[in-house]
């Protein structure tokens, strides 16, 4: 059973004509793959992610997590998938300012309604898994943006999610920030984490196993099609 199923998902958004933002796209992404949706500004990206998470709804198509067909669902059951199925990590890291890196992870487990004394143990493995085993109880005024970043990831992990999805996890950081987070993401793929990372860089996404090219709404290249072929 795949991870994450799009079925022929087309995006419409109003106008005169209206602006088509994606175009039938339809694509599976296996447990434990490495995926990095690549094209520029305009081509579907940002679309395709807020789809995949359930952050937006299809105007047409069928979004699976884990074989479960999102398209029915009210918006408390979306949210409840988003908590507990979905691992965000977004370009802006969205910290809470005056909380510690240890409560902004454990937050990320407020929808398995968890105790706080559970909560708060997930979160402090999640971040020594991050490397901030010794920065749990800083806030995030108190660590660099790559820091910051990580905390984000660790709080996307904190629930085991079916996959994560990485908005431009790099967008605001400095160049050896970026390759610690590439090299963090290729190491919890390599535990078998199923990753999707949305990116306009082209070194980041040559960098992942499988890519997925968009251009005007459309999925136009696919590696894993060329690796199956004879």
């Amino acid at each position: 059973m795949p991870a994450l199923e799009l079925r022929n998902v087309s995006k419409l958004y109003p106008g005169t004509p209206p602006v088509t933002a994606l175009d039938g796209v339809s694509v599976e992404i296996a447990r434990g793959e490495m995926v990095a949706v690549v094209g520029p500004s305009g081509s579907g990206k940002s679309t395709m992610l807020h789809i995949m998470g359930t952050l937006d709804a299809p105007t047409s198509g069928a979004v699976l997590i884990e074989g479960l067909d999102t398209s029915g669902l009210d918006d408390d059951a979306l949210a409840a998938i988003r908590g507990r199925r979905v691992g965000f990590v977004f370009q802006r890291f969205f910290l809470l300012a005056g909380t510690s890196a240890l409560d902004n992870v454990a937050n990320g487990l407020l929808y398995t309604g968890a105790p706080r004394p559970q909560r708060r143990e997930a979160a402090a493995a999640a971040l020594e898994r991050v490397g901030l085993g010794a920065r749990v109880h800083h806030r995030p005024n108190e660590l660099s943006g790559g820091e910051m970043q990580r905390v984000a990831l660790a709080r996307a992990l904190v629930h085991e999610p079916a996959f994560i999805l990485a908005d431009e996890p790099t967008g605001n950081l400095d160049s050896s920030g970026s390759k610690a987070i590439i090299e963090l993401l290729g190491s919890l793929h390599g535990e078998g984490r199923t990753i999707i990372v949305i990116t306009h860089n082209e070194e980041i996404s040559a960098a992942m196993p499988r890519r997925l090219r968009m251009l005007d709404g459309r999925l136009t290249d696919d590696t894993a099609d060329r690796a199956g072929a004879p």
